[in-house]
């Protein structure tokens, strides 16, 4: 079994290398499983018309997510068996309305916290705010997991109107625009 995962590490040393910059070898993990290359976070944003909302939803990698909150409010946390589901949906809420940040033509709007799950091996957290019409301008601040990765980057998916947009924000860059 190792024979055949030693090869598959070695290709991901070198797509770590090409897409991700030097690596010091002293700085890999000893397991070749927990090798992360890429630290990515997803923002689904989407304006319901028919029950005047705005709905987001944030995907993020479990492991990455426990990092970030163990660091943040000192504490360990599993968020795939939370030990207390109510400080795990508190920890969460608190975490990523902190670090996303949106406006609605100019308006600051409150993301009230609707719960999370997990998927595999990443977690949504689900959130939503009335939004009686379609905005012209959505505004974000995205800044997830910015304090935990250097290299993060937080892809942002707009839907409004049936018409999407999207955009990649990297590490620092956390504002991004959208027009409808």
């Amino acid at each position: 079994m190792m024979l055949m995962v030693l090869p598959l590490y070695k290709w991901l040393l070198v797509a770590i290398n090409l897409f991700g910059g030097p690596v010091n070898p002293n700085q890999l993990p000893s397991s070749p499983a927990v090798v992360h290359p890429l630290y990515v976070s997803v923002t689904e944003i989407n304006h319901n018309a028919t029950d005047k909302n705005l709905e987001i939803s944030c995907k993020i990698f479990t492991d990455d997510f426990e990092k970030a909150l163990a660091g943040q409010y000192n504490k360990k946390i599993d968020l795939f068996n939370p030990k207390d589901k109510a400080e795990a949906d508190k920890l969460v809420s608190d975490y990523v309305r902190k670090r996303l940040l949106i406006k609605l033509d100019g308006k600051d709007i409150a993301l009230e916290f609707v719960g999370f799950e997990r998927e595999n091996d990443a977690v949504w957290s689900y959130f939503q705010t009335p939004a009686a019409t379609a905005p012209k301008k959505v505004e974000i601040s995205n800044s997830i997991l910015y304090e935990t990765y250097e290299k993060q980057l937080n892809l942002m998916h707009v839907s409004v109107g049936g018409n999407r947009k999207s955009t990649r924000l990297n590490n620092p860059d956390k504002e991004a625009k959208f027009e409808f």
